[in-house]
């Protein structure tokens, strides 16, 4: 049986709770992290020299990252909706989830870390406010491309760009800072929020 290794409350771990409860697909999970049994551990390296979460093990696939690990997830149940087989169809997909860990996660991680972290390293006013704003302006690309594109970020149908992506929404309301009015991103989160998946493992009280 498929094997998750990582906390639950961790975002990039809940990237792949909620494909797999999209795809139906059973797991076996261990809690590892901060909290949980350490990830500088030998074995847990031996798995991801990053000592980062999540982890799967799959038989013998031993994967690390979390996009790519959904995308695999994706590919190894043929789910040709989460991740299209099109080459341009799975760039747009792939577009949308790349720039979600790049650009995006920049923008938010010295705010996240200062106001839902209370990290002692990360108290800079400046800093904070300029990552707010950060955050805001990428959120304000999104809200862009949903008014364009309407019920997800692609169009008509649930990708795993909406996964990440829909993580991420959810930590930029959870956060406690100033917001724009998005309207186009609260419809999103909306309908976001009827997915079982999503409010299993999307909105489960973690930024």
């Amino acid at each position: 049986m498929l094997k998750i290794l990582g906390k639950s409350p961790s975002i990039n771990v809940r990237k792949v709770l909620w494909t797999c409860a999209e795809l139906g697909l059973p797991y076996e999970q261990e809690q590892w992290g901060a909290g949980f049994q350490a990830t500088d551990d030998p074995a847990f390296k031996a798995l991801n020299p990053n000592a980062q979460v999540p982890v799967i093990v799959d038989g013998e696939v031993v994967l690390w990252e979390s996009n790519t690990i959904c995308r695999y997830l994706a590919r190894r149940q043929g789910r040709t909706d989460l991740l299209p087989t099109d080459a341009f169809a799975r760039a747009k997909v792939e577009q949308w989830m790349d720039w979600q860990l790049g650009d995006l996660n920049n923008a938010w991680r010295y705010a996240f870390m200062a106001l839902v972290r209370r990290s002692p390293a990360h108290t800079d006013a400046t800093a904070i406010e300029a990552s707010v704003a950060q955050w805001n302006a990428m959120m304000g690309v999104l809200e862009r491309q949903l008014a364009r594109s309407g019920a997800h970020v692609l169009g008509g149908t649930f990708t795993l760009a909406d996964v990440v992506l829909g993580l991420a929404v959810h930590r930029w309301h959870a956060t406690p800072m100033a917001r724009p009015e998005l309207p186009a991103v609260a419809a999103y989160y909306q309908r976001l929020s009827e997915r079982p998946a999503f409010r299993l493992h999307g909105r489960n009280g973690q930024p």
